[in-house]
Parts: structure tokens; C-alpha cells; sequence
């Protein structure tokens, strides 16, 4: 090799060094602009969610005392009511107790994208469970011309997670199941999977949700577009809040519908919550 094609390897590698450092320079000032942003996106989310807890406990005090007012007009204690002044407190209690959830909605939200919300696992019967929300439904059902029906759990042995966040969850299912079942039934059953797992469904005979429109349901803000939806005021975060609770305690969530036939939603749980998934959550 004579000195002329040394020199024009030596340019070479000076070339190639040369554009080597500038894509170097190019990746890390990249990598900088990645962190920047990211940073921001932080920020903008941690910002997000101070807001809502902030807005959710500001709202909760006067909510609460509408609440109060309206059940003492409701019981009579300051005299009796006619006809449309009953109606009209029980519209007041009514839109109260409905910003009231779309409140705890918000506050839950914030909660889980700061990572503070608890999870309390304890062993409970699912008979309890059904019990309790068979009670808490009983008014609603009295004011409609649906039927809500609990199978009992028999043969379903007792299970270890929070049931105040399995509570949570059937109770949106159970709502939107009677929202959007003008008449008919919504049946609540719990059956075994496999031999560690629970599977909880909320069946009901209602609108149905079109197929298009099912794999978006669980995403924060989703309602679906009807004239019964038009009537019903919300924040479109319960059944996300739904599939959140439910990873938290180990499970998942899903529908299957069919329009003009009914709903199904369900969400499958371990029979007993992982001590290491609950010390992740809490």
C-alpha cells in the first residue's frame, strides 16, 4: 500500500469519525428532548391530578349538605309536602346523590394515576356481598320496571381481596345495567373458574351496546350514544375505574352484547389476592 492510498484512508476514517461524533451529538441532544418532554408529561399529569382531588373534596362538603337538606324535606320533619314539592325535592336528591358519584368518580381517578389508592384484602362470603347490595338497590329497583335478581352464591367458597373495591365494581355494572334496561331483568350470579378464580357477571335484558362501540367502553370519558345516555348525566369513568379496580385486585374485566337483546358484564378475580400484587397497589 503506497503512502497516497494511506492518505486516502486516513481521510476516510477522519470522514467517517467526523459523522459518527455529529449522529452522537444528533442521538444525545434526542435523548435530552425525550427527558424534557417526558418530564413535562409528568408534571402536566401530577398537575391533573392535584386538580381533581382537589375539586373532588371542594365539591363533596356542599354536595353532602344538599344531600342532608333534601332528606329532611323528604322525611317531613319540617312539614308535610305536596305532590310537586315531593317531586321536586326528590329531582334535588336525585341530581345531589348523581354528582355526589360522578365526585367519588373523579377523586378515584386521581387517586389511582398518583398511585395513592389502598387496597385492604379480607376474607368475606359472597353471601354478605349480595346481601349488601341487594339492600342498597332495593330503593332504585322499587322506582323502576326491572327486576333485580342476586343468584346465591352456593357452593362458592368465602375470598380474600377488598370487597369494598368488588362492591365498587358491581355496583357500576349493576347501575348501567338498570339505567339502560328500561324494563325486563338484571341478574347478578358469581360462578367458579378453574380452581382459583371467581367470575362475577351482570347480566340484563336491555338496549344492548353495538358491537363498534364495545371495545372502547372501558377507556376513561366512554359513554355510549343513546336517547336513554342523552337522559343520564355522568363522567363516562365508571366502567374504567371498573377495569382499574380490577387489575389492581388481579382480575379483568369484559362485556359481550348483543343490541336489542341484553348485556353482559363481568369481571374474573383470584379467589385470594396475592400478598406481593396488594403490597405493588397499596
Amino acid at each position: 500500500m503506497n503512502a497516497s492510498e494511506l492518505e486516502r484512508l486516513q481521510a476516510e476514517n477522519d470522514g467517517l469519525r467526523a459523522e459518527l461524533e455529529e449522529t452522537n451529538t444528533g442521538v444525545l441532544a434526542l435523548y435530552a428532548e425525550l427527558d424534557n418532554q417526558a418530564e413535562q408529561l409528568r408534571q402536566a399529569s401530577e398537575l391533573k391530578s392535584r386538580f381533581l382531588s382537589y375539586m373532588s373534596h371542594e365539591f363533596r362538603t356542599p354536595l353532602g349538605s344538599i344531600r342532608s337538606i333534601a332528606r329532611l324535606l323528604i322525611d317531613e320533619l319540617d312539614g308535610p309536602l305536596n305532590g310537586e314539592q315531593r317531586k321536586q325535592v326528590d329531582f334535588i336528591s336525585g341530581a345531589a346523590r348523581e354528582l355526589t358519584d360522578m365526585v367519588d368518580d373523579l377523586l378515584d381517578l386521581a387517586k389511582i394515576e398518583a398511585g395513592r389508592i389502598t387496597i385492604s384484602p379480607a376474607w368475606f362470603e359472597l353471601m354478605d356481598l349480595f346481601a349488601a347490595l341487594r339492600g342498597m338497590f332495593r330503593p332504585i329497583v322499587d322506582g323502576t320496571d326491572a327486576d333485580l335478581v342476586f343468584e346465591d352464591p352456593e357452593g362458592l367458597p368465602r375470598l380474600y381481596t377488598d370487597d369494598k373495591k368488588v362492591a365498587q365494581i358491581l355496583r357500576n355494572f349493576i347501575s348501567n345495567a338498570l339505567k339502560f334496561t328500561p324494563r325486563g331483568e338484571v341478574r347478578v350470579s358469581a360462578t367458579l373458574e378453574g380452581d382459583d378464580r371467581v367470575r362475577f357477571t351482570v347480566r340484563d335484558t336491555g338496549i344492548g351496546i353495538p358491537e363498534e362501540l364495545q371495545h372502547i367502553l372501558f377507556e376513561d370519558f366512554t359513554q355510549v350514544d343513546s336517547p336513554l345516555q342523552k337522559r343520564m348525566r355522568g363522567t363516562g369513568l365508571g366502567l374504567s375505574l371498573c377495569r382499574q379496580f380490577a387489575h389492581l385486585l388481579g382480575g379483568e374485566v369484559g362485556l359481550k352484547s348483543v343490541v336489542g337483546q341484553g348485556s353482559e358484564f363481568f369481571v374474573t378475580l383470584p379467589l385470594a389476592l396475592s400478598t406481593e400484587g396488594n403490597d405493588d397497589a397499596a
